[in-house]
């Protein structure tokens, strides 16, 4: 019987650990992905966010992070990291931000802090030996 390859097809040429423009991916088929290689999938829509605190809140929510969430930089780092690397072992993440705003209140310093943030998890959970595939989009 001929394995159906079609699910991994996405992440056949993707870096294990990395943080890159999601440009002919498809979320369904990252998803399929993710569901097929037992990873995690965490999906953020940020198409609505006007400010960087919208967008830690909107992360926040659709990755369900817990209440104390500290809703800054640092503490994403941390809820991306040591937080999930605590609570048992890991077999992978495929993360996805969809639509970062591109504007004056969340400008191109903004938005790279925030993909940095992405950069700085994929190597911790590297360092781990743990995949950690970041996805995203601009609006």
């Amino acid at each position: 019987m001929e394995k159906d390859t079609k699910v991994d097809t996405p992440l056949r040429t993707v870096r294990t650990n990395i943080v890159q423009s999601i440009r002919a991916y498809r979320v369904p088929e990252l998803h399929d992905a993710a569901t097929e290689l037992g990873h995690h999938f965490l999906y953020a829509n940020l198409a609505n966010a006007q400010s960087k605190q919208d967008v830690l809140d909107m992360i926040a929510a659709q990755y369900t992070f817990p209440a104390h969430f500290g809703k800054n930089f640092d503490a994403l780092f941390d809820c991306m990291t040591d937080l999930v690397h605590k609570s048992g072992q890991q077999p992978g993440f495929i993360v996805v931000l969809e639509q970062i705003p591109a504007h004056a209140k969340f400008d191109k310093e903004a938005r790279e802090q925030l993909l940095d943030i992405f950069r700085d998890a994929a190597d911790y959970w590297a360092d781990r030996k743990i995949p950690f595939r970041c996805f995203y989009s601009f609006l």
